[in-house]
C-alpha cells in the first residue's frame, strides 16, 4: 500500500521542489506594496488607511520610507481606545517601534523562525537601501491558518506549570503535522520544529529552577544527540548533560549535589512533553553526565587518547554538543579544547571514521535494497540506522577534521567541505539526500500518529510509490559515495 503523503518533485533532487511554502523567498509572497504612513500622521487617517485597505496593521516609515514602527488593531486597543489617546494625535505616539526587519532575498523560514522566536506575526520586507516593500504575515506563509506559530511560542514563554507545557508540546506534535500536509521540507521543518522545542525546553529548565541556589557558580545545559544537531522529528528520546564551573572553596562533587535535583526535574519535565528518557541514561539528571568543566575535557580526552572503536562509537553524540541554556561560553570553551587536540589527531580521527564506516547503505546486488529477515522486522530496513546515521556519522568525522563547530549534518557537510577540498555540488547531493530519507522518516512518523501506532524508523520500500522508491535509491547511493570520500580521506 502506497502511503498518503507523497514526496513531491524528482527522484532526489528536492523532495519539495516547488510546493514548499517555506522555501520560497519572501519577496515572492508580497502581494502589494506595504500599507504605510508618516510619523506625524494622525491615528484617525492611518485607520481610514487601513479600513480602505482591509489591512489589521499599517506601517510607520521616516521620509526615506524606511520602517520605523507598526501599527496594528492590537495596537489601538491597548494605546489608543484604553488609555483614552486622541485619534487626532500622532500615530508615532502609540505605534511599535523598532518593527522586525528582514532583506527580500531571505527565505519564508527565516521569518517562520523569527515568529517563533519573538512571538510576531508581521515581517517587513526591505530592500537593498532598507526602505520597506512589504509585509509578510503569520497566514501569507502556511496555507492551513491554524498553525499558531506565534500563539506557540507566546503559551510556552507564559507558561507557568507542566500542564500548560504539556500543551504546548501538543501544539508543536500538531504544527509538524501540520506543516507536513502542506509539503514543507525536511530542512525546513526541523528547523522550526527545533527552534519551538528549543523554547520549551529552555522553559523547562527556567521552572525547574525555581527554588535551587546555584549562587557564585556558572553552568550550561548541554543538548546532546539529533536535538544538539537540531535534526529533532516526531520521534525524538532526551540526551543532554550539564556543564559546569565549581566556585572557590567548593568541590565538584558539592556542586555536582546542587545541580541533581533541578536536573532530575528537568528531565522529568521533558519525559512528561513527549520526550522519553534515555534508556542509555545520557542526561543531565545522571552525574555521569552533569560534570565541571574539567572533567568534561577528561572524559572527551579519554575518548580522544585513550578510546578503541566500540568507545568512540558510544561517545559519539557526545561530540554533537551545543548550548541549550545557561553560561554558553562553557560550551564554547569545551569547543575550542576540543578542536585544538583533534583536527591534526590523524589516528582519532581514522578511528572515528573506521566506526562511521561500519554500517552499510542498505543497496542490493539484485533487488533494489536489502531488507531484514528478523522476526517482526521482515521485508523492512531502518531509515534511521540504515540511513540518515550514515550521513550524520560521516559529517561528524568531516567537521571535527575541518575544526567546524556547526552541530548540523547538513551544516557540516556545508561548512567543512570546502576546508576538505571537497566540490560543492558533492556536498549538495549528500546534503539533499540526507534530507530525502529524513524526509521519509518524519512521513513515517506522522502516517503512524495518524493511525495510533507506536512510532518507529522501519520501512517497507514496496510501500513507497515508484519515484519514491528512485529517491530512496539514490540517497543511497549517495550514502555510499560520501562514506567512499571517507574512506579516501583517511586511506583504509
Amino acid at each position: 500500500m502506497n502511503d498518503a503523503i507523497p514526496l513531491s518533485g524528482p527522484a532526489l533532487a528536492d523532495p519539495c521542489a516547488g510546493h514548499d511554502p517555506l522555501a520560497a523567498p519572501l519577496q515572492s509572497l508580497v502581494k502589494r506594496p506595504p500599507v504605510s504612513c508618516g510619523q506625524n500622521t494622525p491615528v484617525r487617517q492611518a485607520l481610514d488607511a487601513m479600513r480602505t485597505s482591509q489591512v489589521g496593521s499599517i506601517l510607520v516609515t521616516d521620509r526615506l520610507e524606511r520602517p520605523v514602527g507598526v501599527f496594528t488593531l492590537r495596537d489601538l486597543r491597548d494605546r489608543v481606545v484604553l488609555p483614552g489617546y486622541g485619534v487626532d494625535e500622532p500615530i508615532g505616539g502609540v505605534m511599535s517601534p523598532q518593527p522586525f526587519c528582514l532583506p527580500q532575498e531571505a527565505l519564508a523560514v527565516d521569518a517562520a523562525l523569527a515568529m517563533a522566536q519573538r512571538s510576531i506575526r508581521h515581517v517587513i520586507l526591505t530592500d537593498s537601501a532598507g526602505c520597506a516593500v512589504g509585509v509578510v504575515s503569520e497566514r501569507d506563509l502556511f496555507a492551513l491558518q491554524q498553525t499558531g506559530l506565534s500563539r506557540i511560542a507566546t503559551a510556552i514563554r507564559g507558561a507557568d506549570g507542566l500542564d500548560r507545557l504539556v500543551a504546548a508540546a501538543d501544539d508543536i506534535r500538531a504544527l509538524a503535522r501540520n506543516l507536513m500536509t502542506q509539503g514543507v521540507g525536511a530542512e525546513q521543518l526541523t528547523r522550526l520544529i527545533s527552534e519551538l522545542n528549543d523554547q520549551l525546553g529552555q522553559r523547562i529548565i527556567h521552572l525547574a529552577l525555581a527554588g535551587v541556589d546555584l549562587a557564585g557558580a556558572d553552568w550550561c545545559w548541554l543538548a546532546l544527540g539529533s536535538e544538539g544537531r537540531y535534526e529533532q522529528t516526531l520521534l525524538t528520546d532526551q540526551d543532554n548533560g550539564l556543564v559546569f564551573t565549581v566556585p572557590a572553596g567548593e568541590t565538584a562533587d558539592a556542586m555536582r549535589s546542587r545541580l541533581q535535583p533541578f536536573a532530575r526535574r528537568a528531565n522529568e519535565w521533558l519525559a512528561a512533553c513527549g520526550f522519553p528518557l534515555c534508556q542509555g541514561g545520557i542526561m543531565a539528571s545522571n552525574p555521569r553526565w552533569c560534570l565541571s568543566l574539567d572533567e568534561w575535557q577528561q572524559s572527551f580526552g579519554d575518548w580522544i587518547f585513550q578510546g578503541d572503536a566500540p568507545v568512540l562509537l558510544n561517545a559519539s553524540i557526545f561530540f554533537d554538543f551545543r548550548t541549550l541554556a545557561g553560561e554558553a561560553r562553557l560550551a564554547r570553551e569545551l569547543r575550542d579544547w576540543l578542536h585544538l587536540r583533534i583536527r591534526d589527531n590523524q589516528h582519532f580521527l581514522k578511528r572515528m571514521a573506521g566506526n562511521a564506516l561500519g554500517k552499510h547503505p542498505p543497496l542490493g546486488l539484485v533487488r533494489d535494497f536489502v531488507v531484514d529477515a528478523a522476526a517482526g522486522q521482515v521485508g523492512t530496513l531502518d531509515l534511521k540506522a540504515s540511513g540518515t546515521a550514515i550521513f550524520v556519522d560521516a559529517a561528524r568525522v568531516m567537521a571535527l577534521a575541518a575544526g567546524e563547530s556547526a552541530t548540523g549534518t547538513a551544516a557540516r557537510l556545508r561548512g567543512s567541505g570546502p576546508r576538505l577540498g571537497l566540490e560543492a555540488d558533492e556536498v549538495q547531493g549528500w546534503v539533499e539526500a540526507f534530507h530525502f530519507i529524513q524526509q521519509l522518516r518524519m512521513r513515517r512518523h506522522h502516517l503512524q500518529l495518524g493511525r495510533g501506532e507506536a512510532m518507529h524508523n522501519r520501512l517497507d520500500p514496496d510501500s513507497l510509490s515508484a519515484m519514491d522508491r528512485l529517491g530512496l535509491k539514490e540517497a543511497f547511493r549517495q550514502g555510499k559515495r560520501l562514506q567512499a570520500r571517507l574512506e579516501e580521506l583517511y586511506q583504509f
